[in-house]
């Protein structure tokens, strides 16, 4: 003789799951901020991205294989926004990631796990050999601001530089 296992209705699982996915994307929307130009535009310790159109002057920064940047020390003045011209002169992969140095240091320990993963964030960008990406950044507070590529081995070799922001 067969036991018959009493079945729950499955008639309103549906709409529940649906209800519960609609507010899953709404948080994750809300979360990701405000995005006039792609990115999230909150204020960090280290400034917030900026607008490309209130850019006051643009530096150019060069990645290279001796595991250096050129220039590896910048000045630039509180709320001055920036357009950095990240350019990879190097054969392999580099990447120009800003933050504290604290913070810096936490993410170099992802990358030595997740050694192939990318950034598409403000404040960091990937290159491979031969590209070109930007970094448009308001710095909103005065101290200074770390760079690095994280890319395993390269922040030890010495790929990393400053960049003091300045009272007006």
């Amino acid at each position: 003789m067969q036991t018959k296992i009493p079945m729950k209705s499955t008639r309103y699982a549906a709409p529940k799951i649906m209800v519960l996915m609609m507010f899953a994307f709404a948080g994750l929307a809300y979360a990701s901020g405000n995005h006039s130009d792609g990115h999230g535009s909150e204020e960090t310790i280290i400034g917030k991205p900026g607008v490309v159109g209130k850019v006051n002057r643009t530096i150019t920064i060069e990645m290279s294989d001796d595991m250096r940047y050129t220039p590896s020390a910048i000045r630039v003045k509180k709320d001055e926004t920036v357009r950095l011209v990240v350019k990879n002169k190097g054969q392999v992969k580099h990447e120009l990631n800003m933050g504290t140095q604290k913070d810096l240091l936490e993410h170099l320990e992802v990358m030595k796990r997740y050694p192939d993963m990318e950034h598409d964030e403000p404040g960091k960008v990937t290159l491979a050999p031969g590209k070109q990406g930007e970094i448009v950044w308001q710095f909103t507070k005065s101290g200074v601001v770390n760079f690095a590529c994280l890319m395993p081995g390269h922040y030890e070799a010495g790929m990393k530089g400053s960049i003091k922001v300045l009272q007006k």
